[in-house]
């Protein structure tokens, strides 16, 4: 039996991709917003999306589900992309990201020591903008070693 399985399985396309990872979180959440609505419309698409994702995994037709799933990273990358500097923001404490508005570069810029309004000249197009950053740098000083700490 387990070979038969095995055989069964051999030159599909399985489940490790990102759109069969999308689908599966997407029918989860609509599996537990379902549980306190209780809306056939709800049920209905949860079975659609387990029917795709099972036609998705048993297909052997490998390169169409390959490029399904190009086409679906395509498409977040295209929906994700203005969260990127938020992303970065978040992610580094040394530095500030902010987008140029007339080239869309993403400029990289220095913590500045104080709050408010600064501004910053884009290297690509050379537009001056005004950056205005929340954050602040708090320099201590350590009385051991006299050396400076900085701390967000």
């Amino acid at each position: 039996m387990d070979r038969k399985i095995r055989d069964f399985i051999k030159g599909r396309y399985g489940i490790p991709d990102e759109l069969y990872k999308f689908l599966f979180i997407l029918y989860f959440a609509l599996l537990i917003i379902n549980i306190f609505i209780k809306s056939n419309i709800l049920s209905i698409i949860e079975l659609v999306i387990i029917i795709i994702m099972f036609y998705r995994m048993f297909s052997k037709k490998i390169y169409k589900r390959s490029d399904e799933n190009q086409k679906f990273i395509s498409l977040k990358k295209k929906i994700l992309k203005p969260f990127n500097v938020i992303e970065k923001n978040v992610k580094d404490k040394d530095h500030i990201y902010r987008k140029c508005h007339k080239c869309k570069t993403i400029l990289k810029l220095p913590l500045p020591n104080d709050r408010g309004f600064k501004k910053a000249k884009c290297p690509h197009c050379g537009k001056k903008r005004r950056v205005f950053t929340l954050r602040k740098l708090k320099v201590e000083i350590n009385k051991e070693n006299n050396k400076r700490f900085t701390q967000l």
